[in-house]
């Protein structure tokens, strides 16, 4: 799965770094995926709407088995 959700999270890093921001996976623990947000991301106070309407919704297309993706620090 980790696998899977590195090649989604590649798909969706070029949007991110056109607005100064990019995504790093840190984990995947029972279907959740923890990622943390970087650059512009990590400050933006729309950041949890990337995450889920964005980052989250993404990830979920490609990788069907992930419950959800949560940011951590």
């Amino acid at each position: 799965m980790k696998e899977k959700v590195e090649k989604a999270i590649e798909k969706i890093r070029p949007m991110l770094e056109r607005d100064g921001g990019n995504v790093e996976l840190v984990g995947i623990v029972d279907g959740v995926v923890k990622v943390r947000l970087q650059g512009a991301c990590a400050g933006c106070p729309m950041s949890q709407m990337t995450l889920k309407n964005g980052i989250e919704r993404l990830i979920k297309e490609d990788v069907p088995e992930v419950k959800s993706v949560v940011a951590v620090d």
